[in-house]
């Protein structure tokens, strides 16, 4: 099961973080990532990290912007959301699978999403 938390409404330029918590499997066996919808797109990736922490791949959109990041002691991804633009509204989802092809959209578990708004 995954469950994420912390979205909300932000003015443009304004920070929010994400998490998402884990469980019923072994966290550290997994690559977490960070998807987002909007009406515009069914599914876009935002950013991934690998089992270990140690590699993070991003989408060119938020490169610079967002930071993803995991603490495995408490089974939590983490997203962390700087300067943001009202393009970066969208329902967020996390999804467990291997951080690379994550990026491809290719994903072996996915939660329910927490809504983002960004007003400008």
């Amino acid at each position: 099961q995954l469950q994420a938390s912390g979205g909300g409404l932000v003015q443009a330029g304004g920070s929010l973080s994400l998490a998402c918590v884990v469980s019923g499997v072994t966290f550290t066996k997994y690559g977490m990532g960070w998807f987002r919808r909007t009406p515009e797109k069914e599914r876009e990736f935002v950013a991934s990290i690998s089992g270990d922490g140690g590699t993070a791949y991003y989408a060119d959109s938020v490169k610079g912007r967002f930071t993803i990041s995991r603490e495995n002691a408490q089974n939590t991804v983490f997203l962390r959301l700087n300067s943001l633009k009202p393009e970066d509204t969208a329902v967020y989802y996390c999804a467990a699978g291997n951080s690379w092809t994550l990026r491809r959209g290719s994903y072996d578990y996915m939660g329910q999403g927490t809504l983002v708004t960004v007003s400008s």
